[in-house]
């Protein structure tokens, strides 16, 4: 089963209707506890890193706690930058810092007709190889953005992409993920990253099945 966090921020039926589509159990927990037996946690979101905030300190310590005992997450879009220590568009809301940076707002470029927000597709490179988020993508496969603000691009990046300059849109650390576009309407290419996630969470779903015969 994987847990698909509500906090208020918009595209959960997207995401829903995707999950779906690749035969997941998935369910929305209403407390915090229900995490402990999800075999891996996705966080998706669009609008304000604010809205993170609703998330409260027992969410964050599930969150955190799951991470710690090996199950994967995976946070799309405002989601990926509540992952980083903070952004500059909420300097007083924290982030879960499970990946060291902050998020910053992209400059875009006017003389290019490159404007703010990023909406649009756009393409992925490949920063290193061996991700497991993305493998069996061609380099330069393209997914869709939306968004004003995202994390640079670290040892952490495994992809960018470039609007104005580049920025991080894909990461991965230890058993944490995250996107800054949105799998769930990037077509063939996004299923396969979410299939991917699912995957990766199959071995610790099998051993809570299991635990539970």
């Amino acid at each position: 089963m994987i847990a698909l966090v509500d906090y208020g921020a918009g595209n959960l039926t997207s995401v829903k209707k995707a999950l779906a589509s690749s035969g997941v159990e998935f369910v929305v927990p209403g407390s915090p506890l229900e995490l402990a037996g999800a075999a891996g946690v996705i966080v998706p979101g669009v609008g304000h890193f604010a809205a993170t905030a609703a998330l409260d300190a027992s969410w964050r310590e599930a969150i955190a706690g799951a991470v710690r005992g090996g199950r994967p997450l995976l946070g799309i879009c405002v989601g990926m930058q509540w992952l980083y220590e903070g952004s500059e568009e909420a300097p007083e809301v924290p982030g879960l810092g499970l990946v060291p940076g902050r998020c910053r707002r992209l400059r875009g470029d006017p003389a290019r007709r490159l404007k703010i927000p990023h909406v649009g597709w756009n393409a992925l490179d490949p920063t290193r190889g061996g991700s497991r988020l993305l493998a069996g993508l061609a380099p330069g496969a393209h997914v869709y953005f939306t968004h004003s603000y995202a994390a640079p691009v670290t040892a952490d990046c495994v992809a960018s992409t470039t609007h104005a300059e580049p920025f991080a849109s894909a990461v991965e650390r230890g058993d944490v993920f995250g996107v800054q576009f949105h799998p769930e309407k990037s077509g063939d290419t996004g299923l396969r990253i979410l299939r991917n996630f699912l995957e990766l969470c199959v071995p610790r779903r099998s051993a809570a099945e299991a635990r539970r015969c």
